[in-house]
């Protein structure tokens, strides 16, 4: 592999990791109540505790989209 193939394949995995992310807040912003009541058959949680998970989930999986996505394809930007 390339580092052009290899930054392409950043790029790309950095657009729809941040698009999954996007839909992830809009569904959850947008549909909070059904969310929760789907989730509510399941699992015992109040709506503090629900909107905390979801808060941190997303949170990480943000981190983790910009430390082994965006970062590693400015770095090849910056090198190539």
């Amino acid at each position: 592999m390339t580092l052009d193939q290899l930054r392409e394949f950043l790029g790309w995995c950095a657009v729809m990791n941040i698009g999954l992310l996007l839909w992830w807040f809009l569904f959850f912003a947008l549909a909070h109540d059904l969310v929760y009541r789907l989730h509510g058959k399941w699992f015992t949680l109040s709506v503090e505790r629900f909107d905390a998970i979801h808060y941190a989930g997303m949170a990480y999986f943000k981190l983790t989209v910009f430390v082994f996505n965006v970062v590693p394809y400015f770095a090849l930007r910056i090198v190539g």
